[in-house]
Parts: structure tokens; C-alpha cells; sequence
């Protein structure tokens, strides 16, 4: 989707006529046996390595476990479910996006996707450049900080 090197490789297997690309490796954030119906904070909480993590560290920890809890068993993301969680869990970023040709470029291309699924690597590059065309974006960088 993406011209990452994860998603570049994944189109190499298939060109190479591999039948079944390996999955994608399974999380090691939370436990394999976590409910999804735990919420996020409490993942989190569960995971020793980040108790005493930055806000940083948590940030990308909670969109590996959205992104784990709404997958399918191979790690993998149906584009609707994609979709869906721009509009449920994103939703301030994505805001007035909907009518800027370069957030529709990115549906098309998320549309286009061959493979009709996303690994991690490709949901966090679509999550970034939903940030980076947001006008939330642009809020953020004209808050004045004080000391």
C-alpha cells in the first residue's frame, strides 16, 4: 500500500508465485490470551515494560493493541475494518478530511490494496499521513506553550 519495505516484500512473495506469505509475526505487547474485550488502559497496564514507559512509548503501544484487537488471527486488518476505525478512533485527525483530494488518494490507495488487508507496518503509515494532512495537526503546532 504503502512503499514500505514490509509491504514491498509482502508484493515480492506474491510475484514470486509464493502461495501463502508467512503471517505476520503475533504481538508481544500483551499476553496471546488477552480478551479483546479488556480495554486499552488495562492492556496497557498489564504490560511491564510500559509502567514506567513515556507518553511517547504508550502512544504507539495503544495503537499496536487497536490495531491487535481489531485484526484477524493472522495479524492482518480488513480494509473496512481500517476504515472504520479512521472514523471510530481517529476521527479528530480524520475530520474534514473526507473532501481533500490527498486524504481520497489515500482511500483509493487503501481501496487498491491487493492484498485487501493491512499488516501493522502499513496501518501505522496510514495513521500517520491521516496526522499529517489533519488540520488537528495544524491546531496542535499554533498551541502556544508557556513555561
Amino acid at each position: 500500500m504503502c512503499g514500505c519495505v514490509h509491504s514491498t516484500q509482502d508484493q515480492a512473495l506474491r510475484l514470486e508465485g509464493e502461495p501463502n506469505p508467512p503471517a505476520a509475526p503475533t504481538s508481544t505487547l500483551a499476553p496471546k490470551n488477552m480478551p479483546k474485550s479488556i480495554s486499552i488502559s488495562k492492556q496497557l497496564a498489564s504490560i511491564k515494560a510500559l509502567r514506567k514507559g513515556s507518553d511517547l512509548e504508550k502512544a504507539i503501544a495503544t495503537a499496536a493493541l487497536v490495531f491487535r484487537n481489531s485484526s484477524d488471527p493472522d495479524g492482518k486488518l480488513r480494509k473496512a475494518t481500517a476504515k472504520n476505525l479512521l472514523q471510530t478512533q481517529f476521527k479528530n485527525f480524520a475530520e474534514g478530511q473526507e473532501t481533500k483530494a490527498r486524504y481520497k488518494d489515500l482511500l483509493s490507495e487503501l481501496d487498491e490494496h491487493t492484498e485487501n488487508k493491512l499488516d501493522f507496518e502499513d496501518f501505522m503509515v496510514l495513521l500517520l499521513s491521516v496526522t499529517i494532512m489533519s488540520d488537528l495537526l495544524q491546531n496542535i503546532w499554533s498551541v502556544k506553550i508557556t513555561q
